[in-house]
């Protein structure tokens, strides 16, 4: 789809608020999420396997729940969602509470990223890596001065 060019001065004066929430909520997170429903999962169990693939062992039900908690907008029972991944036989608990991907979940993992690779493939179309750069750090500003953290997650 071709997109008109307007004047500096009219987009300067466009809605920040409205222009985020269509690209964040209707397109980019209703977009992954209907790709993640194709593997039977939800944004919380992709999360939840990601993390567990970054840092093998390393999180407990009680510390993912707490470094996940932020960014969910759903009031997610995380317990149903480990629940479930330990029983699709994706992720394991051992005796001390340390969650780890096993070699399904990493599988599943991989299948959900390549389709949400689809959808960040599409959103990119056409925007050089500098735009995309300057919009990040722009955003990140304005998190900033909102009262917000502006620093990427760790």
């Amino acid at each position: 789809m071709t997109i008109k060019t307007y004047e500096p001065q009219i987009i300067a004066a466009q809605p920040i608020g409205a222009w985020t929430g269509e690209v964040f909520r209707r397109l980019v997170v209703d977009g992954l999420r209907e790709q993640l429903a194709v593997e039977g999962l939800t944004q919380p169990h992709w999360w939840t396997l990601n993390h567990a693939a970054g840092r093998p062992g390393g999180w407990t039900r009680t510390t993912l729940t707490e470094r996940l908690t932020p960014y969910d907008d759903q009031d997610t029972a995380f317990d149903t969602v480990y629940d479930d991944l330990i029983a699709r036989g994706w992720l394991t608990e051992d005796a001390d509470g340390a969650l780890t991907l096993t070699e399904e979940g990493e599988a599943g993992r991989l299948r959900a990223r390549e389709r949400n690779l689809r959808i960040s493939e599409r959103a990119h179309q056409g925007i050089d890596t500098d735009e995309f750069v300057t919009t990040i750090n722009v955003l990140r500003r304005m998190v900033a001065n909102l009262g917000g953290n502006g620093n990427l997650p760790d």
